[in-house]
């Protein structure tokens, strides 16, 4: 959906031949959009991107959106095929809700091993927990509470803001298309924060706090 792949295969060549990096050293994802997850078009979906990526598999495969015009089994069935067939090494869900879940992982043949957001579920289950958005959309940069307690660590609102997640087991998947942002990204990881800051962070959620939400999207819990 977001029209990159080709771009990425082609990144991750570059950086591959002149790097040292192994192939392994590089974590590849990619999703299946809401509207292809129907058995025979999700397959598809997948061979398509693996052409693009020019890889003969992912390292994690997602479903990207839950559609409650296509069955969750058929779509559940569909991502384990894959993974038996070799082309994803991990699988993953996102945007689920807490019963898609739990219907998700009874439904799996296979481990389903990231889920974004719903953070307690996925413990239960022993699943990885990915944050996208985790800068609001640029929305942190100019937030009071992350702004002070960045001074008080010498960081920015927005390290302050990933450093919040990955403290608490979190991975963040910031994007940036400036090199200076990307520096800055990983000077999240050199300092930490304290349980009182942690709780205060905490206490800015709000019901209405939720970034994305397209028409697609599930009612949330």
């Amino acid at each position: 959906m977001y029209g990159n792949e080709r771009e990425v295969g082609q990144g991750l060549r570059d950086t591959l031949r002149g790097s040292g990096l192994k192939r392994e050293d590089v974590f590849v994802t990619t999703k299946v959009w809401f509207n292809r997850l129907a058995p025979g078009d999700f397959e598809r979906s997948v061979d398509e991107s693996l052409e693009k990526l020019a890889l003969p598999s992912v390292d994690l495969l997602m479903i990207h959106w839950p559609n409650a015009q296509i069955p969750l089994a058929q779509s559940i069935a569909s991502l384990c095929k894959v993974k038996k067939q070799g082309l994803a090494q991990n699988i993953g869900v996102a945007n689920f809700t807490t019963a898609m879940i739990e219907e998700a992982t009874a439904l799996a043949s296979e481990q389903i091993a990231v889920l974004t957001k719903v953070i307690a579920v996925a413990r239960k289950h022993g699943m990885a927990v990915v944050g996208y958005c985790p800068l609001a959309r640029g929305k942190v940069p100019a937030d009071a509470t992350l702004g002070k307690i960045g001074r008080a660590h010498g960081k920015t609102a927005s390290q302050v803001a990933l450093r919040f997640l990955e403290q608490q087991g979190v991975i963040p998947i910031p994007r940036t298309s400036k090199r200076e942002r990307l520096a800055e990204n990983l000077g999240s990881l050199d300092f930490t924060l304290s349980e009182a800051e942690m709780a205060e962070i905490g206490r800015l959620q709000r019901p209405d706090g939720r970034i994305v939400s397209p028409p697609h999207a599930p009612q949330w819990d």
